[in-house]
């Protein structure tokens, strides 16, 4: 999924790193509004000190922002597919 959204390392470790800190936070059962507060800081940090091109910030948040938004992406703790995180607060 990175490597076809972007060909700046910097951007792919970002996005690694945002991917890894919400998986966590989904394993001790934040939710979603919580990621996306971290998520909405993390960018805003990077958008501050221009450690990416515009180009590739507004691809990174883009992504991330769909990535979050897709329950598939949220595996529940127990590493089963049909309990995905999202459906505990349908």
């Amino acid at each position: 999924m990175t490597s076809q959204a972007f060909q700046d390392p910097e951007s792919i470790r970002h996005f690694q790193s945002i991917c890894d800190v919400c998986q966590q936070l989904i394993n001790s059962f934040h939710t979603p509004a919580e990621l996306k507060l971290y998520t909405d800081g993390y960018l805003h940090a990077l958008r501050k000190e221009r450690i990416l091109s515009p180009k590739d910030q507004e691809k990174l948040e883009k992504l991330v922002y769909a990535w979050i938004m897709d329950p598939s992406s949220f595996i529940g703790p127990d590493g089963d597919i049909n309990n995905l995180y999202f459906q505990k607060f349908r």
